[in-house]
């Protein structure tokens, strides 16, 4: 977990229950653009370290506060934990196989998505508080919530049901609208298949030796198969076992049906295009030696991503931040030091 959040950050401590510490957070914050903080709503009222302490002498600072819950509503108190909110917000209900098929039953998404998505809205709502600063000189608060966040999520599937009425429910992996569209078991592993036209349909069925069922006319056409997925399904699966992995992706790929391998990790950061863009990168670290961690995703033409620091040491750069930032002597940095404050 620490290593994957904290690359290119530097790491202080500070004792919050002290005054001296509080005090110097204090001059941190006076000397930023943005503060981000995920404390207990009104957690940090009592270090004068919230939003309405810092912002008296620090118009302009953007704070942003990220909760289970919120900083409003009956249940702001409430301690937020991505499992929770994924139940809560609707993710599980539409993640799973059926209650009638083996392994049914609500599932929760294999990576904490609530946390990770309201940290991506956050950043939006910073840069746009950011551009607002800019044009006015205003700061201000950003409340943000994993709730919110995970319900802004459901996107079509929550519009499905203000739309319609209609609770949706959960199909594995197979798709609603389109058949076939889900995974299939090989001699060897498993594939995900994603047929989106009929025309991919009739290749589909040449490279799978059972074109007839391009042609009858319970199949011939995406209607027809969604209405009958249950009879289809299962001879598509049938065939699917008949061979290896390798060639399924081989064969689908030359006739253009899109498919692609249900990959563990260790196959994910070798496939060639991982390797081509440079999706795993090594840093130098101050005990490890070297770390492997995960690159970024952003792509810019003029201001490309910079690997400046690995994850740091917890409190690795007390020290360096107390002189460089706030311009703290030796003797004064030992003295806070001496108390405990860091």
């Amino acid at each position: 977990y620490f290593s994957g959040a904290n690359r290119n950050k530097r790491s202080i401590t500070a004792d919050l229950s002290k005054p001296d510490a509080q005090a110097m957070v204090r001059t941190l914050a006076a000397k930023c653009d943005v503060v981000i903080e995920n404390y207990k709503v009104g957690g940090l009222a009592k270090y004068g370290l919230d939003w309405a302490s810092l912002s008296k002498t620090h118009p302009a600072l953007v704070y942003c506060s990220i909760t289970g819950f919120g900083q409003t509503g009956p249940w702001a108190t409430r301690p937020g934990y991505d499992a929770i909110i994924q139940g809560i917000g609707g993710l599980m209900s539409v993640t799973g196989e059926r209650d009638d098929l083996p392994g049914g039953g609500p599932q929760k998404v294999g990576v904490a998505v609530a946390d990770l998505m309201t940290g991506l809205y956050a950043t939006i709502a910073i840069l746009a508080a950011l551009a607002h600063r800019d044009r006015t000189g205003e700061g201000q608060h950003i409340d943000m919530a994993l709730l919110d966040t995970q319900v802004a999520m459901m996107a079509n599937v929550g519009m499905n049901w203000l739309a319609s009425g209609v609770v949706p429910q959960r199909i594995g992996n197979a798709n609603p609208n389109i058949v076939p569209y889900q995974t299939f078991a090989t001699a060897d592993g498993h594939l995900i298949l994603a047929v989106g036209n009929d025309a991919q349909f009739h290749r589909m069925c040449e490279v799978a030796g059972c074109p007839e069922l391009a042609t009858d006319p319970r199949y011939a056409t995406n209607p027809a198969r969604v209405e009958h997925r249950d009879t289809l399904v299962p001879l598509l699966a049938t065939r699917f076992r008949q061979r290896t992995l390798t060639d399924w992706i081989d064969a689908l790929e030359a006739a253009g049906v899109p498919c692609g391998p249900i990959n563990t990790l260790d196959r994910t950061f070798a496939e060639p295009q991982a390797v081509a863009r440079g999706l795993k990168v090594r840093m130098p670290h101050p005990t490890a030696g070297a770390v492997d961690l995960i690159a970024s995703p952003i792509r810019l033409s003029a201001t490309p991503v910079a690997y400046r620091r690995a994850p740091p040491l917890l409190g690795e750069h007390t020290d360096e931040v107390l002189r460089d930032v706030l311009g703290l002597d030796p003797a004064r940095v030992a003295a806070l030091r001496a108390t405990g404050a860091i």
